[in-house]
């Protein structure tokens, strides 16, 4: 389809000079390098329980890591930016020596440090805050010439729950993206994800709501990151414990492909590589 379409949607990234497409939809594999994300098994304290993580993420078909250190759990404890990288940089170096073949991206609001993991060789920064929790976030992402994911929350990690009202949850989405994206590319960014941030900032009834209406945000021109694994969207909807929402992952994830994400940002790559595997096939079977 011609560039200058309306329906045009960019789906490629220039990872230090590697062009990546994501035409078809591929999977980025949780790392946390925290003692308090909300899923116990998802967190590592030390850089050989990140290796081993990262392995088998990559293993099991993940095309991106997605390195975090600060918890963004509702009421999560805030740390110092310090602390986040003394976290956060052993295990980005020590991904970079053992799996030099990984494509990296930093879980951060803060723009520091996005420039030292950045420095140390990771490709991608993933901001929850879309620049709003530091002010110096686009103005380095523009310098370091790096793909920008950018989600929506209000308020921080500590607050967010507090500012879940909205009269249109799908047009302030619009909004809020239209103002950043315009930002942005005044700075000169080129590659820019969406994440419409489950969970973030919105009631059961928000997310749900938003997860039937995503296919609205494709007007935006921008691939779309769906992260939705095991979060309370789904384990509070079925009324079970985070580590019994594999099953209720994969539904969802089901949907959002269906709705036009490009990435699946998972805690289970394996499960999520067949559910893009199935989702392109009966997707090709009835093209065909």
């Amino acid at each position: 389809m011609a560039k200058d379409t309306f329906l045009y949607r960019k789906t490629t990234l220039n990872l230090q000079g590697k062009l990546m497409d994501l035409a078809t939809p591929c999977v980025m594999g949780i790392l946390n390098v925290t003692p308090d994300s909300f899923y116990a098994n998802s967190r590592v304290s030390d850089v050989n329980g990140a290796l081993a993580i990262a392995e088998k993420h990559l293993n099991d078909g993940a095309s991106f890591l997605d390195i975090g250190a600060y918890s963004s759990r509702p009421g999560a404890q805030d740390i110092s930016a310090q602390e986040e990288m003394d976290r956060l940089l052993p295990v980005v170096e020590a991904i970079r020596k053992h799996l030099p073949q990984a494509l990296l991206s930093i879980d951060t609001f803060r723009a520091d440090v996005a420039l030292e993991s950045i420095k140390l060789g990771a490709h991608v920064i993933n901001d929850i805050s879309a620049g709003n929790l530091d002010d110096k976030m686009f103005d380095t992402v523009a310098e370091l010439k790096v793909p920008y994911i950018m989600m929506h929350m209000k308020g921080t990690p500590q607050t967010m729950q507090e500012h879940a009202a909205y009269s249109d949850i799908t047009l302030e989405l619009l909004d809020y993206f239209s103002d950043k994206l315009y930002k942005l590319k005044q700075l000169g960014v080129k590659d820019i994800i969406i994440d419409p941030g489950f969970g973030f900032s919105k009631t059961l009834n928000h997310n749900y709501e938003l997860l039937q209406r995503m296919g609205d945000l494709r007007i935006l021109g921008l691939p779309i990151l769906a992260g939705v694994s095991r979060k309370g969207m789904i384990h509070k909807a079925l009324e079970i414990t985070a580590a019994e929402s594999l099953n209720g992952t994969t539904v969802v994830n089901t949907l959002a492909l269906l709705k036009g994400a490009n990435i699946l940002r998972v805690h289970d790559v394996k499960e999520a590589m067949q559910c893009i595997k199935l989702v392109q096939r009966a997707q090709q079977q009835y093209t065909d």
